[in-house]
């Protein structure tokens, strides 16, 4: 609370402070003067319950930030600022006595208004209220009880205001040391919180904290993204240089080499319900529930990706208990990213998504299918890859393959047989056509 007075008169006896004023010669009139000053000052000493009282209703009355500290708890407000008076008039009177032990009251004011979140501006108010009090009471009690020394105040009265002024800095240079280890405090308590929900080790009963410290729904539906191989401006934000939607949510936390975003998507979209059809038989068939990736394509096609940058977007999830399967979804979606960078959304590459989960299986699967490819010339082997890549892409149809590759389509299709000749495979079969996909998969996602 207001520290209020504290006497720093440094010219009057105690030791210089940190930045001290050039000496100054006392005269005859200036001891006189700190003579008047003692007297008055321990006048106010045998009066400080009052004194107290009427700084603490003055507080109340010009300071609004103090006000709720001193509705909830008033007798340790008034305990607060009696200590804080009696240790700056004291200071006064016996500065080399008192000194750091005012300036030990200031700092912990210091501290303590930064931790209660009561402004700095309010909490210098409210010490040059007390200050400009004590002055007065001085002032008063000289002109009451000795009026033919009030003159004598003048000459201490530049030191009792910087004495007044010492202790502001002492006080304010406290609140912003406090202030800044409760934003390294908060800033590394969400980055554990964070982390903890991406790791997926948040304890359940800890997810109401996590929310109300990351301004997070316990029970909203979420994405993650992860980033990788994007390079950071030498003096930047700390966020990976890519550029997310305009209005989209993002909460960025940094793992390795991986950076992670957790992205909040609200409310569920509603389903609007298909007019019921009946078939021959007389059933109506529910309509179908849209795809969960509907909602996020439009994220993914608006990132602004820089090149060599691969990003991975997992699945919607329900809730912040369930933020850690998202993160292993988008890191496996990043798995199945080209190395060349690009984005993957994990619902429209699922088949991939399952190649990369399991490499050693990935591996084994192309190895066993596309193996016998690997006797051939490698331009030879690279043509009929590409070729049965095509032809896939195109949904079998050998006429777009054909003219994606600049070819026949006669020429796609002898290549394509060509290919079942040399694998046993055969691409009218739908298992096998599901193998060689993945195996192609495999061969482009795990290769090297």
């Amino acid at each position: 609370m207001p520290q209020v007075v504290r006497s720093r008169i440094r010219a009057l006896h105690g030791p210089p402070s940190a930045a001290p004023l050039p000496h100054r010669v006392r005269s005859l009139a200036d001891r006189e003067a700190v003579a008047v000053l003692h007297r008055a000052a321990r006048v106010l000493l045998e009066s400080l319950p009052e004194l107290t009282d009427r700084l603490v209703e003055a507080l109340r009355e010009q300071v609004p930030a103090y006000r709720a500290a001193m509705e909830t708890e008033p007798a340790e407000i008034w305990q607060e600022v009696h200590h804080s008076l009696r240790h700056n008039v004291a200071s006064l009177i016996q500065p080399r006595e008192y000194r750091e032990a005012a300036h030990r009251t200031s700092r912990w004011i210091g501290e303590t208004r930064a931790e209660q979140g009561v402004p700095l501006d309010a909490v210098m108010h409210a010490f040059r209220t007390g200050g400009a009090m004590v002055w007065q009471d001085l002032v008063d009690d000289t002109a009451r009880r000795h009026p033919e020394d009030i003159r004598l105040l003048v000459h201490v009265a530049a030191d009792v205001w910087n004495f007044v002024d010492e202790h502001c800095a002492v006080v304010a240079e406290a609140y912003r040391q406090a202030e800044r280890r409760l934003s390294w405090r908060r800033e590394n308590q969400q980055r554990l919180m964070t982390a903890a929900l991406l790791d997926g080790t948040a304890r359940i009963a800890d997810l109401p904290d996590a929310a109300a410290m990351l301004d997070l729904p316990v029970q909203g539906r979420y994405a993650v993204l992860a980033v990788a191989g994007a390079r950071r401006a030498p003096h930047g934000t700390g966020r990976p240089p890519l550029t997310l939607p305009e209005g989209t949510p993002a909460l960025w936390h940094q793992t390795g080499e991986v950076e992670l975003a957790i992205l909040p998507l609200g409310a569920a979209p509603v389903a609007i319900e298909a007019e019921p059809s009946r078939d021959g038989d007389g059933d109506s068939p529910a309509a179908p529930a849209p795809a969960a990736d509907g909602e996020l394509a439009p994220l993914a096609d608006g990132l602004t990706v820089p090149p060599g940058t691969r990003v991975g977007i997992s699945s919607v999830v329900d809730g912040l208990a369930c933020l850690g399967d998202a993160r292993r979804l988008a890191e496996t979606a990043l798995r199945a990213c080209p190395a060349s960078g690009g984005t993957v959304l994990l619902d429209e590459h699922l088949p991939a998504a399952l190649v990369v989960s399991s490499p050693g299986l990935g591996t084994a699967l192309a190895d066993r299918v596309l193996g016998p490819l690997d006797r051939l010339d490698p331009a030879d082997r690279d043509v009929l890859i590409e070729t049965l890549t095509a032809w896939l892409d195109s949904d079998g149809s050998a006429q777009r393959a054909g003219t994606k590759l600049y070819c026949h389509r006669n020429t796609v299709l002898n290549r394509l047989r060509r290919f079942e000749q040399l694998t046993g495979r055969c691409l009218t079969r739908p298992s096998d056509a599901v193998e060689v996909s993945l195996a192609l998969a495999a061969r482009r996602l795990l290769a090297g």
